[in-house]
């Protein structure tokens, strides 16, 4: 995406160095992966024929809207346009309120036709905030673009378009990626649409600190602004990853590209689609790679023996977690889950984003250094193994409207939104009334009502499922209510 969230750059490849060999050369089968390499090079071109018609250019647009600010007023200023001091502070400063009207913003990334009837799965940020998606088809056919679903955590989201018979790519395991099998990046890097580039995949399970849950295909095929969304593909043609950030100190392309594992994809698609919303199942645990737990403990001049240099240290559990009902506790590591080896956070974050609440799964750990194990059952955020709904506001029970300058003016405010009409629902229930202006919920500013319904949306999915809401009455009388929104 042309907007700077392909935030870390990278190494530019040695293109005239890769070798193409002719698609009629005869293959060595490598025994033990099984992937097919050409006497004398790797033949690139089955993937890339199979993947452009596939991907997709996305315009992002954002149109100009009239916002109020704060501005920091200078004094001198105030006395020459105002020397009679009708508004603001002449002589001493403060601040303004002005409106301001923000310019039409527009950005470009890719996607990846994911179904004939248009489903397309990219990048949250490549159309988060957008007020119109227009998608261009390899063929140039170009359709408007509506979201279905979108997760922060993983920084993936859903996005539909009305086609039919439209060229999809088909999907592949990443786990059975290795590390040095070349792949390829499609995309429209710079709006250079369907662009090709090459390379290997350089690591595996990478974590950046960049989403909640990311264990990123590392690669050093070329991705620059504009990669955002697009595919990262196999040999074979599958798509294995969503190209998803870039690593540079100069925000293009100098080494290495990170890719979201399909792994991590194919479950968040299926949630989006069905739920609307991601259903986490988590272990409940904080932690950290064994590793980087000794060289701290180390650089504090500490000598640790935990058993093993590889695994997750766990370093606090939720008393209500999967991880409690284990026998997890502090100080102990996970080492395996499902017999499947978890050697740092990143893998056990890709592998439990594979699974929903109510899955049952086995934790093998290192307790004092001695193997334990034991089969749970994952649970959601709110210690459930329920299906997580996003809510509307709708269960508040309640009509809103931002105030008008009117009221900002008489009750020395700069935003809020005003409770013109209660019904039956949560609201009414706590004793919210008719003429309650809502400023914050949840420690977060509420100036729109897209604001308000943000919030209810994030609060339905987290542990405490709760609305704190801070606000005032006309007479400007403070009020803080607690709305739970669970039954």
């Amino acid at each position: 995406m042309t907007v700077k969230t392909m935030k870390l750059s990278v190494a530019a490849i040695a293109m005239a160095a890769m070798v193409f060999t002719p698609s009629y050369a005869t293959p060595y089968v490598a025994p033990e992966s099984g992937v097919a390499v050409p006497p004398g090079g790797v033949d690139l071109t089955y993937a890339a024929e199979r993947a452009l018609p596939a991907v997709v250019h996305i315009k992002y647009v954002q149109t100009s809207k009239v916002k109020e600010i704060e501005v920091q007023s200078d004094p001198f200023e105030d006395f020459f346009s105002n020397p009679f001091g009708f508004f603001g502070n002449p002589g001493g400063g403060g601040t303004q309120r002005r409106q301001v009207q923000t310019p039409r913003r527009e950005a470009s990334g890719s996607g990846v036709i994911i179904s004939s009837d248009g489903y397309i799965v990219t990048n949250n940020h490549v159309v988060e905030g957008a007020d119109e998606l227009r998608v261009t088809l390899n063929d140039n056919r170009e359709f408007s673009a509506r979201i279905i679903g979108n997760d922060k955590n993983t920084d993936l989201a859903l996005i539909k378009i009305d086609g039919k018979n439209l060229p999809t790519l088909p999907i592949g395991d990443s786990d059975k990626l290795r590390v040095g099998e070349w792949v390829i990046a499609v995309g429209n890097p710079f709006n250079l649409n369907s662009t090709v580039t090459a390379g290997i995949v350089s690591a595996k399970a990478r974590s950046l600190y960049a989403n909640g849950v990311e264990s990123f295909i590392q690669t050093d095929a070329a991705i620059n602004a504009g990669n955002s969304g697009g595919a990262l593909v196999n040999t074979s043609g599958e798509l294995v990853g969503i190209n998803a950030m870039l690593y540079s100190q100069t925000g293009s392309y100098s080494g290495y590209g990170f890719a979201i594992p399909t792994t991590i994809m194919n479950k968040v698609v299926d949630d989006l689609k069905k739920y609307g919303t991601v259903q986490r199942a988590i272990l409940g645990i904080q932690g950290q790679d064994v590793h980087n737990y000794i060289d701290a403990q180390q650089s504090k001049g500490k000598d640790v023996d935990l058993g093993t240099v590889d695994g997750v240290y766990v370093a606090k559990v939720d008393e209500s977690g999967a991880g409690a009902e284990a026998g997890l506790s502090e100080g102990d590591v996970v080492i395996m889950l499902d017999n499947k080896k978890i050697t740092k956070m990143a893998e056990m974050q890709e592998y439990l984003a594979s699974k929903r609440p109510g899955d049952k799964v086995k934790v093998t750990y290192l307790h004092n250094k001695k193997k334990q194990e034991k089969t749970v059952t994952l649970k959601n955020a709110q210690g459930t193994t329920n299906v997580v709904k996003t809510a509307d506001m709708d269960v508040l029970g309640v009509n809103f409207r931002e105030i008008s300058d009117e009221q900002k003016k008489q009750l020395g405010i700069n935003y809020g939104v005003e409770v013109i009409k209660v019904n039956a629902g949560r609201m009414k229930d706590e004793g919210v009334t008719k003429g309650f202006i809502i400023q914050k919920v949840n420690d977060e500013p509420i100036r729109t009502i897209d604001d308000m319904q943000q919030a209810v949306a994030k609060a339905s999915t987290g542990k405490d499922q709760v609305l704190y809401i801070q606000g005032l009455y006309p007479t400007g009388k403070k009020k803080y209510f607690a709305v739970p929104l669970s039954e």
